[in-house]
């Protein structure tokens, strides 16, 4: 059990392992230290309690160094025997998943995922826009999937703006660090396997981004070689 469901534990009390009768709403909002960050997850401690937050890519970019400060929009997701925790750095991309695993057979799993390979505004196109062959180049996201998203949220995606989501997203600069390329490569590839990509692909793709020169960091790398894995 991570962090936050053992603080969440203390808060609440614990009957039988059910967490059922907790509501989503009851973190919604973290802001404190970033203890550690990965393309997936980070931890994020409040008042010396360490919450373990499940991120997406487009969250990862944004974030600044370890032992920063940090604040991150939160949803809770309910599970019977654990409770999960996943952050985002705008509004626009909370409301895209939670959106997103409102749609039958799309978990939040998928939902990181979704919003990990493309851009908020990339991903309200192609479902207004009906892109299925873009949709389906997500690992996990096979034709049934895209049509569900796109039936069940082209009217929601209607009705947010392009304008809003690049107001609120803003631009996105890459965090200037510096990271051995042994370690880029593996940060990489394990955000790229948690992400469904075969292992194989995945290192394919990131040596061949590696073998490009430019910045050697998580970020870039991870960038460029999402671009190469969409063009396959």
């Amino acid at each position: 059990m991570n962090a936050a469901s053992i603080a969440l534990i203390g808060r609440v009390g614990h009957i039988g392992g059910v967490f059922a009768t907790i509501p989503p709403e009851m973190i919604a909002h973290l802001s404190g230290t970033l203890l550690s960050k990965e393309p997936n997850q980070v931890v994020v401690d409040v008042s010396g309690v360490g919450y373990e937050v499940n991120i997406p890519l487009s969250t990862f970019y944004d974030l600044d160094d370890e032992k920063t400060n940090v604040q991150l929009l939160i949803y809770t997701h309910v599970k019977e025997d654990a409770l999960q925790l996943y952050g985002f750095k705008t509004a626009n991309e909370r409301k895209l998943f939670v959106n997103f695993i409102s749609v039958s057979g799309v978990g939040p799993k998928l939902g990181i995922a979704l919003l990990s390979h493309m851009k908020a505004d990339e991903l309200i196109e192609s479902i207004k826009s009906n892109n299925l062959a873009r949709l389906t180049q997500i690992p996990g996201v096979g034709r049934k999937t895209a049509e569900r998203l796109v039936v069940d949220l082209r009217d929601k995606m209607t009705q947010l703006s392009q304008q809003q989501v690049a107001e609120q997203t803003g631009v996105r600069q890459e965090p200037v660090h510096v990271s051995s390329e042994d370690s880029v490569r593996s940060d990489a590839l394990s955000a790229l396997v948690n992400l469904g990509y075969q292992r194989s692909a995945a290192e394919k793709a990131i040596d061949a981004a590696l073998n490009e020169g430019g910045d050697i960091t998580v970020e870039s790398i991870l960038r460029r070689t999402l671009k190469k894995l969409a063009r396959v």
